[in-house]
């Protein structure tokens, strides 16, 4: 024998002795268990490794558990209106003293800016007006009743000074309601100078300011519509929308998992807060409101988000550990046990949602067994042996 014929044969020894370890392609008996494998379940030819291989793997059984209902649909977050105020302007005016910036936070009661207006000057000088002719008619009055005691003047002089009193101090205190309402308390013995005491704007709600469209000096009408937009964000509100034929699952107060692809590791928990009334003809579906926990600031308006809302009743289902499941040419896979130290590929579908446990619609049954860690090196041999 020539060395190039004993080298050729020493290669086939070594690739025969690596296909008895590592695979077997067609010559084993069918495993028990793969004739009734189901319509929709897939699998590879079965792959034999070696007992030493078989203890780097960890295995685990799979089994029925009862479980949540769980409905995954899509949204987008939004501001919660119920902690959204719009400042508007009261009357028409000049602005004065702008004290806050957009992304700026203020608190409930805190001064936004001032304005000088000159219905409110107008109204604070009927006020002052009014003062001193109460003031004139109270001092008259009072002469009036001491001329009657001494029988100076006739009882309807009296009357008609009480009238007067009770005449002007209607009208001071119709004009300072008016001027309440614009925050101005006047002190109810004495005038003011209202020409030189713009009114402040105060935040109706702590929060921060989401919208700014008016800057300083701006000359604004109560028409102008929004001057200021102020949101507490320590809740937002994600809009679903559910398809018809789900909506019969789904009620006020059910929990549920919020997720964004901003953060695909963080989950927000939410609540069904209201279902809309209405179904949009052209999808088929209904919006459902969630109020969702907030308090980082982390999720914000325009963000896309899936909902994964847990349902009321529970249903029996089969899960696996999340690592035990790979992804080949967009199809999902698990290597599950056979008989003779052998493992095959078997193709699943799962359910959208994620989590250390991923819940498998098809292509397994309880009692099974699958490679729970080490699907890394039996990828590996799998590829070797091809």
């Amino acid at each position: 024998m020539t060395r190039i014929s004993a080298y050729r044969s020493y290669l086939l020894l070594c690739l025969a002795c690596f296909m008895l370890a590592c695979g077997n392609r067609g010559g084993e008996p069918q495993a028990a268990g793969e004739k009734d494998r189901g319509p929709n379940e897939t699998a590879s030819e079965g792959m034999r490794l070696d007992p030493e291989v078989l203890k780097k793997l960890k295995w685990q059984q799979v089994s029925e558990q009862s479980l949540p209902r769980n409905l995954v649909v899509t949204g987008k977050v939004q501001f919660n209106e119920d902690q959204t105020a719009q400042v508007l302007a009261p009357v028409a005016g000049q602005i004065v003293d702008l004290r806050v910036r957009l992304g700026d936070s203020v608190a409930k009661g805190e001064v936004l800016f001032s304005l000088r207006s000159r219905e409110v000057a107008q109204l604070m000088t009927e006020y002052m007006e009014n003062r001193r002719d109460l003031d004139l008619a109270e001092k008259t009055l009072t002469m009036t009743q001491d001329l009657f005691e001494h029988q100076a003047t006739s009882r309807i002089s009296l009357q008609q000074a009480d009238s007067e009193v009770a005449k002007n101090t209607a009208k001071l205190a119709r004009v300072a309601e008016s001027l309440r309402m614009f925050g101005l308390n006047p002190p109810p013995g004495e005038g003011f100078d209202g020409l030189n005491t713009p009114i402040q704007i105060h935040s109706p709600i702590s929060g921060t300011i989401v919208e700014r469209i008016v800057t300083g000096g701006q000359i604004v009408q109560p028409e102008s519509g929004s001057l200021l937009t102020i949101a507490d964000l320590s809740t937002v509100w994600v809009l679903a929308e559910v398809f018809e034929r789900d909506i019969r699952f789904v009620r006020p107060g059910l929990w549920a998992d919020v997720t964004t692809t901003a953060y695909p590791d963080r989950k927000f928990t939410a609540r069904v807060a209201r279902l809309h009334d209405v179904v949009d003809s052209e999808t088929r579906t209904v919006k459902v409101r969630f109020l969702v926990s907030n308090a980082e600031r982390r999720l914000k308006p325009e963000m896309f988000a899936s909902v994964s809302l847990y349902l009321a009743d529970s249903e029996r289902t089969i899960t696996v550990p999340a690592p035990a499941v790979f992804t080949d040419e967009g199809s999902n896979y698990v290597y599950v046990q056979e008989p003779k130290n052998q493992i095959r590929r078997r193709q699943i579908e799962l359910t959208a949602e994620g989590g250390s446990e991923v819940r498998v619609t098809s292509g397994l049954r309880a009692g099974e067994t699958v490679v729970a860690e080490g699907v890394l090196l039996v990828r590996q041999l799998e590829r070797i042996g091809q």
